[in-house]
């Protein structure tokens, strides 16, 4: 394999990684183990290179999934993807779709490894079920059954009603203004009645231990919350293909909020990623 040719194909393998396992530094440790392996093999007779390169990462993954369940079980309060900067924001390109989205990326954290492995690997890369049925030490049926069990799980998110990239930006304009105005009146009039927030601090920041919901005591603890850190701007980035809010202090990134937007611009769900060790990766670009 030729040095252009893994330039090329890297992104399509650190993309795999990430969306198997909602980890930007887990994910750039796949991709480096994937190279020495590449590096000591004989990849001549190798027809697809891409989906060979993506199959032994998906393999490694899908070590890496089986052990991590035991560490989601004691994260200490709701756990989140690491965010991703995507988009002009990215310090190196990404494979992106929808499925590396936070909301995507949860809904396939609630799969089981198997079903997982066999959603990206097949839906995403197109790799055949006889190669997934080998990563995954089963018949190319079960892989079948696999890929098509998580792909209705995913499809009901996928289809759930979402505003347009405009309206997007629209509501997440009038968030900052309301949040850094203190407004808890207009934070309340953007948020769903039933929304949810969820913040992930990993128990190495201060941060909610569980979900909060309801839009008006959501409002009340963001105004509470913006008070007692000392405000500081949001500034829009784009995060797993999707705009969100960031707070960038001392040349370092300390705080990304994800949105779900119903269509009528109100907001159904704010996630904010507090863990130092899931932003330590993201440099500003600004």
């Amino acid at each position: 394999m030729t040095e252009e040719e893994w330039i090329g194909h890297r992104p399509a393998i650190f993309g795999a990684a990430y969306r198997l396992l909602g980890s930007v530094g887990d994910a750039e440790d796949v991709v480096q183990d994937v190279w020495l392996r590449a590096a000591a093999t004989d990849l001549s007779e190798v027809e697809d290179l891409r989906a060979w390169l993506v199959t032994v990462a998906a393999r490694r993954c899908y070590d890496i999934l089986r052990s991590a369940r035991v560490r989601r079980e004691t994260y200490a309060g709701p756990w989140l993807p690491e965010p991703l900067l995507t988009g002009p924001d990215a310090s190196a390109p990404v494979l992106v779709d929808e499925s590396v989205s936070t909301a995507m990326l949860l809904v396939m954290e609630r799969l089981t490894p198997p079903e997982r492995v066999a959603f990206v690997l097949h839906d995403v890369f197109d790799v055949p079920f006889a190669q997934i049925a080998n990563v995954l030490g089963v018949t190319p049926a079960a892989s079948r059954q696999l890929a098509s069990r998580a792909r209705r799980r995913v499809a009901a998110t996928k289809e759930r009603p979402r505003a347009s990239r405009r309206e997007h930006e629209r509501v997440l304009a009038a968030f900052r203004s309301a949040y850094e105005a203190g407004d808890i009146k207009g934070l309340v009039e953007l948020l769903h009645p039933d929304a949810v927030y969820v913040t992930d601090g990993g128990g190495k920041v201060f941060a909610a231990r569980k979900i909060i919901t309801g839009g008006e005591r959501i409002a009340m603890v963001l105004a509470r919350v913006a008070r007692h850190r000392g405000l500081v701007p949001l500034a829009p980035y784009e995060v797993g293909g999707e705009l969100a809010l960031v707070v960038c202090r001392d040349k370092r990134i300390t705080l990304v909020d994800t949105f779900d937007i119903a269509p009528d611009g109100r907001i159904l769900a704010i996630r904010r990623v507090l863990n130092p060790d899931k932003l330590a990766h993201l440099t500003p670009a600004r």
